[in-house]
């Protein structure tokens, strides 16, 4: 097995077929995701009970609420734009689940059809995010929780459920959902590194702040970690497996391809309550 860490976020795995592991490659692999956050797999060939199979070796799965299902397999979550479809889903900055209260591990997104050109995904650090922080803005930061909502996403009243047609629903499970409180930087429970978690897609502002005074320093935030240098821009093929840790990184799936078709099967793991990074 050959690893390549990458320059921005993530390694590359070679040399392993994540259909047939050993058990000292899988160990192996776990220390990989735990420090990077992100893993990246290329020419794969599995099919869905074999997705599922692999991600059960990583915990218990979530089954999405929002994303429409595979039809025989539930515990896929499709990620499709057709030709004629002009957004795509996920096409901005965010991390997965931080609106529940204990957020996903991460998820294992598996490449089934694939545009011509476009349509790469990008990955964010959330370590390095939080370590180019002037060292003031850390120890607020290390104080400070921040309240994450689905409203924001899926709600009855997003703006980003209207144009999705019928690839995202269960609105009123959105808007029954409560805003959750987690702490601005997280210590993360595999790493032990400290990572910054906020994020454009879900989070409305800062707990016992309003979202006016928020506003500039979540946008301050964002800006840092959208630095260049903290970016790895993935480009997908049939059989491509990313698989990223929601509490590490972002991501942000490219909308340039239209006229094309992509499809994509993603599965999500199950993860645990966040505990602050301490001082």
């Amino acid at each position: 097995m050959d690893v390549e860490v990458l320059s921005g976020v993530g390694a590359e795995i070679t040399g392993v077929e994540v259909t047939n592991l050993t058990a000292v490659e899988f160990t192996d692999i776990q220390k990989v995701f735990a420090q990077q956050g992100l893993v990246f797999f290329r020419d794969q060939s599995l099919d869905e009970k074999q997705h599922i199979e692999f991600a059960q070796l990583w915990g218990a799965i979530n089954v999405n609420r929002f994303f429409a299902p595979h039809e025989k397999y539930p515990q896929i979550a499709m990620v499709t734009k057709e030709p004629d479809q002009k957004q795509n889903i996920g096409g901005s900055w965010h991390t997965d689940h931080s609106y529940d209260t204990e957020p996903a591990l991460g998820s294992i997104l598996v490449a089934r059809e694939v545009p011509k050109r476009g349509g790469d995904t990008w990955f964010t650090n959330m370590y390095k995010a939080f370590e180019a922080l002037s060292p003031g803005l850390q120890e607020t930061l290390l104080g400070l929780n921040a309240v994450h909502s689905a409203h924001l996403a899926f709600g009855t009243n997003s703006a980003y459920k209207e144009v999705t047609d019928d690839r995202v629903g269960n609105a009123e499970v959105a808007d029954a959902l409560e805003d959750v409180v987690h702490p601005a930087v997280i210590t993360h429970p595999l790493s032990g590194r400290k990572a910054l978690y906020v994020n454009p897609g879900f989070t409305r502002r800062f707990d016992g702040w309003s979202t006016e005074d928020s506003l500039p320093v979540l946008k301050h935030l964002y800006a840092v970690a959208g630095n260049e240098a903290f970016i790895t821009k993935f480009r997908w093929r049939p059989g491509s497996i990313a698989f990223w840790d929601n509490r590490a990184t972002w991501h942000s799936a490219q909308n340039d391809y239209q006229g094309d078709r992509r499809v994509m099967h993603r599965i999500t793991i199950e993860g645990c309550a966040l505990e602050a990074g301490a001082s």
